[in-house]
This record gives C-alpha cells, structure tokens and sequence, in this order.
C-alpha cells in the first residue's frame, strides 16, 4: 500500500485567516489513484518545523506533498527550506524566468529582482510547469520517497496535481484501488440507522469499513475497501453490500454519492410538471436558495417569500392576524396559512413554509429556541409539523430547512 502525507504550510492556515481546500482536493486525487493520505497537517511558514514535519512524515509515508510557501516575498520560505534539506543550490530554470516574464508583462506587473526569484529552483529537483502562475511546482525523488511541492494558490496546485504530478506517481508506483462508495440516507436519526442495520453491519467483510457521516436530516453511509487488486471486483462487492439495505431500510434510502432530497424533489417537480414556492421566516430563504441553486429549478420554483415580521404574514401571505396574536408567530395554525397563502399568491401546485425560533433569544418555557414549524399545501390539504431543531442558530436553520424539504418529498411520494 502506498501511502501519503499532505502539508499545507501558512501562518495564515494555523490563524484561521483562509481555509484549506488545497488538502481535501489533494486526498481526492491520490485516493482516486489508490494512494492512501495517512495524515493531513498544517503547519506555519517556520524552516525548523518544516523540516522536522517533512522528515517525520517520510517515516510513514512514501510521498509527500506540500503547499504554500512558494511565493516571492521573505515570508515564503518553502523552497529555500527545501534546497537545505536536499543538500541543494538554487539555480535559475529559464524557461521558468522566460514564462514568469511573459505572464508579468501581461498583467502589467515590472519583473523586478523578487519576481526573477520565482525562476529560481533547488538543483536537484525536476520542475512541475505551472502554466497557470509564477511559482512552479518541485518533485524531489529520493529511493523510495517522493517529496513534492506545490503553490498555495488553489487554481494553480489543482492545474499541476492533474497535469504534473498524478501522471507522474502512476508511472513511479504500482498502485491498487481504494475503492469508496457513499449512501445517502434520510429521516432516520444516527442512532435509530446503526440499530436497524447492526446485523447488516456486524456482517461486513473484514476488508470493508463502513463510515457514518451525519448531517441535518441525513446521515451517509460510507463502505471502503483500500489496496484492491481489482478494482472493478471491488465495487462490485460494495454495490452488493449496499444492494442489501434496500430490504432493510427501503423508504430511508436517497441514493449515492451527492445525492440529496432536494435533487429528488427537483426530479418529481420537473417530471410531474408540477410547481413550487416556498414562505420562510426563521429559514430566511435557505429553502429557496438550495432548489434555486439547482440547474433547471426554473421549469417548478416560481416564487420564495422571506415573510420576517408578523406585518408581511399578515400583508404578503394573507395569514389571519388574529391568530398570530392568538397562538404566536411560531404555531400550527401561522405555518398553514402561510404555505396556503404562498401557494395561492403564486399558483403554485405546492408551497412550503417555516416558522420558528432560531434564537439566541426569543424563546420561552413554551417555545424553546429551536421550535419550528413546517407545513406543506399540496392540491389534496395542507399538513404540518413541529420540530425542535436543536440549540445553535445556524444549526436550527439549516436542520429546520432539511425537515421541511424532507416533509415535501414524502408528500410527493404519496401522491
């Protein structure tokens, strides 16, 4: 099994001023190629511990590969770093000094004494062209290990991680299949999922993991098999794995991968020729944003109503003021109306509406933060639900617009 250590390096990384993407695409590239990432870390512009971190990592992996630090200015140090460490001198790649000129001038930016230094490169190592920026990228080879580096701009490392440096780790090692598959479950809890499927779990091959990967109202379930001769056999066996669960838990299963319950929705919606609007309050548009956010949402999704205060439920969706004051913004009778009234301004064939309490404040013995109501009119009625959507505001919001959509589907299913 070949495995593989990823090091984003940044001060910038460690104080939370940028996130790094650079490592989940990274992992998906050398998973994909059946290399096996036993570690991610990210550690700061600091030479000592980049080559304390480098040297540790090569004790447990047979390739290495770095970003940041790549950049013309003295806080980027990686490739100095790297040419102490390799015993090496920094000489000058021409053709890397020809492109970095020609890519300046474009931009109108002088090539100065610092942005000259980006043509600079260890001795030892063969250059990764980056066509797509100044800073190219390094492969160090070294008996049994590979040590890569590549530049922190996003655009530039994926560029050269599938011009560069994949075709050249499939040539250099004989790799095997790391095989994953992702089944999307929803409207089963974790807890209540593991207990139903345990016999099921408990009987997996020894070579395969299983995963749980929860999120609002779904929770994905996630076989792996690593280092497969064969890596069609492999899918094969996972697919019949899976194939299993549709006896267990039939009306919980979503599909694979990225599938979602707003996908599925989208299909119904669009086969059926029926429509969709939706009146959020406590959601504040999510709903509409994760169906608008879908190509072809424009044949179903005719309108969103973001009705905050009681005066636009009363004004825009025709709720009955008297019951606002009578049972509360965040009640039954409020959550009906204003999915009725969503589905009437439109015309819509369904509407979906939610009202709650996403806090931090604003809740009460009664109606604790995270009290939503859902409701959902349909051609046949409306029906509605309450749920209590946990304690974090954006936890509430984002769960209470998963019940919601999930409310919906189930309605389409049964009619």
């Amino acid at each position: 099994m070949i495995k593989a250590t990823i090091i984003t390096i940044g001060d910038e990384i460690l104080i939370g001023q940028i996130v790094d993407t650079n490592s989940v695409s990274i992992a998906k590239h050398l998973n994909k190629a059946g290399i096996t990432v036993a570690e991610k870390l990210s550690i700061g512009d600091d030479a000592t511990q980049i080559e304390a971190t480098l040297k540790r990592a090569h004790t447990q992996s047979q390739v290495v590969i770095i970003t940041g630090g790549l950049g013309p200015t003295k806080d980027d140090i990686t490739k100095h770093t790297l040419a102490r460490i390799f015993s090496s001198t920094l000489v000058e790649n021409k053709a890397v000094a020809e492109h970095v000129e020609r890519l300046l001038a474009k931009r109108g930016i002088a090539f100065n004494a610092l942005n000259q230094g980006q043509a600079l490169v260890p001795e030892c190592c063969t250059v990764l062209f980056n066509h797509h920026g100044t800073a190219p990228g390094m492969w160090f080879d070294e008996g049994e290990h590979v040590t890569i580096s590549l530049p922190g701009v996003p655009f530039e490392m994926e560029h050269l991680m599938e011009d560069e440096v994949m075709p050249r780790l499939k040539a250099r090692y004989a790799l095997h299949a790391n095989i994953h598959r992702t089944m999307i479950t929803s409207g089963i809890a974790e807890s209540i999922l593991a207990e139903r499927i345990a016999q099921w779990e408990d009987a997996l091959p020894g070579d395969v993991k299983l995963a749980y990967l929860p999120s609002p109202n779904i929770v994905r379930l996630r076989l792996s098999t690593y280092d497969s001769a064969d890596g069609e056999v492999a899918r094969q066996r996972i697919d019949s794995l899976f194939e299993q669960l549709y006896n267990i838990i039939p009306d919980n299963i979503v599909g694979f991968e990225d599938a979602s319950v707003q996908q599925l929705v989208h299909e119904i919606l669009t086969q059926r020729g029926k429509t969709l609007a939706v009146a959020e309050s406590c959601t504040g548009g999510v709903i509409a944003s994760r169906f608008t956010a879908m190509a072809g949402s424009s044949a179903y999704f005719l309108a969103g109503v973001v009705s905050y205060s009681n005066e636009s439920k009363r004004d825009i969706l025709g709720v009955d003021y008297d019951d606002i004051m009578r049972y509360g913004a965040v009640s039954e009778q409020v959550a009906c109306q204003m999915a009725e009234g969503a589905r009437r301004i439109t015309g819509a064939d369904y509407a979906i509406s939610t009202t709650g309490i996403a806090g931090p404040s604003g809740g009460s013995a009664e109606k604790p933060v995270g009290t939503v109501w859902i409701a959902v009119a349909t051609p046949n009625g409306t029906t509605a639900m309450m749920r209590n959507s946990g304690t974090d505001r954006g936890q509430i919001v984002n769960r209470a617009s998963a019940y919601a959509i999930e409310m919906l589907y189930k309605e389409l299913k049964m009619n």
